[in-house]
């Protein structure tokens, strides 16, 4: 009637794939990423190698080289997920899958593992960039500010 207890449309929450510090996407030393080429977000320098599933959806592509993951939510956010930058070189190597191409995955399942001392040895920096691909379908696409965060901590707010 006078829709005082209807819930109002806060949004939806995109997790961080990973536990480490939350940085804005301009911090990341990629123009591709920094400059928002590829759409809106927010990245993670992560602490550990686990990579968890930011929100509930279905994979898209696994690139063949583990170094990436991209992915639809169930509210139809396509993200990617970018581990390290330039780490597409490493073949694989020290890259772990845990899912594939048309998996359904719920908020917090792993992705992938990755050997962070492995990539950084190679000479590789570790940011995890978190990229909403469809950012124009959406009224606003923002990245929470620097912060610590756990693996499923708020990392970017769509609306």
């Amino acid at each position: 009637m006078f829709n005082f207890f209807k819930k109002k449309e806060t949004g939806h929450i995109i997790g961080s794939p990973a536990k480490g510090k939350a940085v804005p996407l301009k911090e990341v030393n990629d123009p591709t990423f920094a400059e928002e080429m590829l759409g809106k977000g927010a990245a993670v320098i992560p602490e550990d190698g686990k990579i968890y599933a930011p929100a509930a959806g279905e994979i898209g592509m696994v690139f063949e080289t583990l170094h990436a993951v991209s992915m639809t939510t169930d509210f139809g956010a396509e993200l990617l997920i970018h581990i390290g930058l330039d780490t597409v070189k490493m073949k694989g190597d020290g890259f772990t899958g845990h899912v594939k191409s048309g998996d359904h995955v719920k908020k917090g399942d792993l992705l992938l593992e990755v050997d962070l001392e492995k990539v950084k040895a190679a000479g590789y920096d570790i940011i995890t960039p978190v990229i909403v691909c469809n950012t124009p379908d959406y009224a606003s696409v923002k990245g929470i500010e620097s912060a610590h965060v756990n693996a499923g901590d708020d990392l970017i707010i769509i609306s």
